[in-house]
């Protein structure tokens, strides 16, 4: 999971998806990371409000810390989860190849409500908790939607 300074919404992904695939079985087939695309944030814990949106629908964002996303992770990584088309398109930068950049999706693509004018999680950061909490929306349904196509590819047989 990866936006701009790893305080807001991949905090928030990561959180809600690491929950639902441990809610699933499958912690053991698939580890959720996030990060950020700038370095303004590193080491620092979510933003308030989206600890506090969290804590609204019984998700734990408290050991979250920030960090940068490394190049080096394309190695490691199966699937690279962007916010928006920026976020995208600084990530599809730093891909070393073509395999990895094909690897680098919007989150909102596995959203089945999404529009191409409307596939972004917004940046909640310059807004209030209305807007953490529609971002949070927008990421659990994508989430739900993404985990159901993980489940056939990563669950034990």
């Amino acid at each position: 999971m990866v936006c701009l300074g790893n305080i807001c919404r991949s905090p928030m992904g990561a959180v809600v998806l690491a929950d639902r695939v441990a809610a699933a079985g499958l912690s053991d087939a698939v580890a959720v990371l996030s990060a950020g695309t700038g370095d303004w944030h590193i080491g620092e814990q979510a933003d308030p409000r989206a600890r506090a949106a969290l804590r609204r629908r019984g998700y734990d964002g408290e050991r979250h810390r920030a960090r940068q996303f490394d190049r080096s992770w394309f190695t490691e990584v199966d699937l690279v989860l962007a916010f928006d088309h920026a976020n995208v398109e600084a990530l599809t930068r730093l891909a070393p190849d073509q395999e990895a950049r094909a690897r680098v999706r919007l989150l909102r693509s596995f959203d089945p409500e999404a529009t191409p004018a409307d596939d972004v999680v917004p940046d909640p950061y310059w807004g209030d908790d209305r807007d953490f909490d529609h971002g949070l929306d927008l990421i659990e349904r994508s989430v739900e939607n993404l985990l159901g196509l993980l489940r056939p590819v990563v669950a034990p047989s």
